[in-house]
């Protein structure tokens, strides 16, 4: 007969009474953010490919042992797209602090703001992480007596844990005792617990709650202790989610002024977009950036305001039979039964409300060519610091926007002196590839002024993709600071490839009015100048985006 329950409970009632073990330290949580497997991949893989996390981990371990745990915390609350924080009394007793400051990130007002950009982005959500490394610092300097108080919560848990193993060790070792009893000239007979065995249970069972006493009072110290840095952590981290989000905000439209959408972005490998942020950020490239988003929008606006196959800029309304420029309030009037003989009488009529245009036409079907001056003095800075090469690089981008949605080839022919040109393609229906076209922004030959030289490299191209696809109506601008001649003989030749290939010239004179002036050898070779003195005023462009 098995008398071991009762031997134990016997045991348990000499000694006093036995609470029980405490939760054990296995059931305890050290990360603050609920996370799978493949959050934890992603996790991983992001650390790895980035240098700045494994600097800012290893300078944290230094100091604080929480520190990967916390970088983990915090990159997973700005990744995961229903981020989910465990409750406070799971956690393990040493990951408190992280717990705390992760709650105090997620409360902060700027932190939705702040996943709009870095929800399932990890590259964003690691640029949030590095954004707030200076205020993780603080928290974690301000928290280090909160820290030490939580470890030793964590060590006094574990005292109770192992005096409660003590005691279930006593216990049974006593109940082992009391069943190799026979009886035979022992006191209290068979089944009866030596009194040195009950004085082992009692001892280890006073030692337990001695140990579970102590980590009750460590764990209320913690909790005090957290409780009084936490005031000064939420501050702390509401400035730090609103630098992160800014940050990444920033980025994002550093990448959209460049033209690289969201889409290209998740598809581009880790270490590459941290290359191209970084080429972005410094030299000459962060100070354009403003000014390309500018011109970007600017010619997305214009391109807004065409109406299909209506030649020209639209004045006003008019009244006519021309279906191609007939106003949508007029074709609405189709999907209703009752007005189409009211349309068809108005029609024959001559009396449909039509869209009135003027000016040029937008006939250009051929590659789009932008001819930009770098020779030195295009480096002169004009007002707000902006230079002439900034002016004119971003002129040329726009221009490549406008061939793309055009489905048109574009090419960037940059000049200086006759013996210096270098040209970049970019064919329409393939991907312009940002690098290159970092490439086409970042170049500058220096040196004088030939206009002859990437004039004659244009018409070459046009007269190629003549030859290629039978192809006509071009469109060439010429970007420039300078007046310089031409030889009649060129120019004859010039006129004859304009006449054959049907292609146009304009002309942007940048900083520079004498450029644009009366008689000029630039206003003598463009069928369309316009002067741009105040390099601040991108507007001055516009109508050049409408026409071509």
């Amino acid at each position: 007969m098995d008398r071991t329950p009762s031997t134990r409970g016997e045991s348990a009632s000499r000694a006093g009474k036995w609470p029980g073990p405490p939760a054990a330290a296995s059931e305890r949580h050290t990360a603050a953010v609920v996370a799978d497997r493949f959050d934890q991949i992603t996790w991983r893989d992001t650390y790895e490919q980035s240098a700045g996390l494994r600097e800012l981990a290893e300078e944290l371990n230094e100091r604080y042992d929480c520190a990967t745990d916390l970088l983990t915390d915090v990159f997973l609350a700005a990744y995961k797209v229903s981020a989910r924080v465990r409750e406070r009394a799971t956690m393990d007793p040493s990951r408190l602090v992280n717990h705390q400051v992760i709650t105090a990130l997620r409360e902060s007002p700027e932190f939705a703001e702040l996943r709009r950009e870095t929800a399932g982005d990890p590259y964003a959500a690691a640029m949030a992480v590095l954004a707030q490394a200076a205020a993780l610092r603080g928290m974690l300097d301000r928290s280090r007596q909160a820290q030490e108080q939580a470890e030793r919560a964590k060590a006094s848990q574990q005292d109770a844990e192992d005096a409660a193993t003590a005691v279930n060790e006593a216990l049974q070792q006593a109940a082992d005792e009391a069943g190799r009893s026979d009886g035979a000239g022992r006191p209290g007979g068979a089944g009866s617990v030596p009194a040195p065995a009950v004085d082992a249970v009692q001892q280890a069972m006073e030692a337990a709650q001695a140990a579970a006493s102590a980590a009750r009072r460590a764990a209320q110290d913690a909790a005090q202790a957290l409780a009084a840095a936490a005031p000064g952590m939420r501050a702390a981290a509401r400035k730090a989610v609103a630098k992160a989000a800014e940050a990444v905000r920033e980025e994002a439209a550093l990448m959209r002024a460049w033209g690289v959408g969201p889409g290209e972005l998740e598809r581009m490998p880790f270490d590459q977009r941290a290359r191209l942020a970084e080429r972005l950020r410094t030299g000459r490239l962060a100070q354009w950036a403003e000014l390309i988003g500018r011109f970007r929008q600017m010619a997305g606006g214009e391109r807004a305001r065409k109406v299909e196959n209506a030649p020209g800029e639209l004045v006003g309304v008019t009244l006519g039979n021309d279906l191609s420029r007939v106003i949508p309030s007029e074709l609405a009037n189709l999907g209703l039964p009752e007005l189409r003989a009211v349309f068809a009488v108005r029609y024959a009529a001559g009396e449909l409300m039509l869209y009135d245009s003027q000016g040029e036409q937008t006939t250009g079907q051929g590659a789009v060519i932008a001819c930009v001056d770098t020779s030195h003095s295009m480096y002169e800075a004009g007002p707000g610091g902006v230079t002439r090469e900034a002016w004119a690089k971003a002129c040329a981008l726009a221009l490549l926007d406008q061939a793309r949605h055009a489905g048109r080839d574009f090419v960037g022919i940059l000049f200086s002196a006759a013996d210096k040109i270098q040209v970049f393609r970019f064919p329409a229906g393939r991907p312009a590839g940002i690098d290159r076209i970092l490439d086409f922004a970042e170049t500058f030959l220096g040196g004088g002024t030939s206009y002859q030289a990437p004039l004659t490299a244009a018409g070459a191209l046009l007269e190629e993709e003549f030859n290629d696809t039978a192809r006509t109506r071009g469109d060439i601008v010429m970007i420039t600071d300078d007046e310089c001649g031409v030889t009649e003989e060129w120019m004859r030749g010039w006129n004859d490839a304009k006449h054959r290939l049907g292609f146009r010239v304009f002309g942007v004179a940048i900083g520079a009015p004498r450029t644009a002036e009366a008689g000029s050898v630039l206003e003598a070779l463009c069928d369309n100048l316009r002067s741009i003195e105040d390099l601040t005023d991108v507007h001055a462009a516009a109508d050049l985006f409408r026409v071509i």
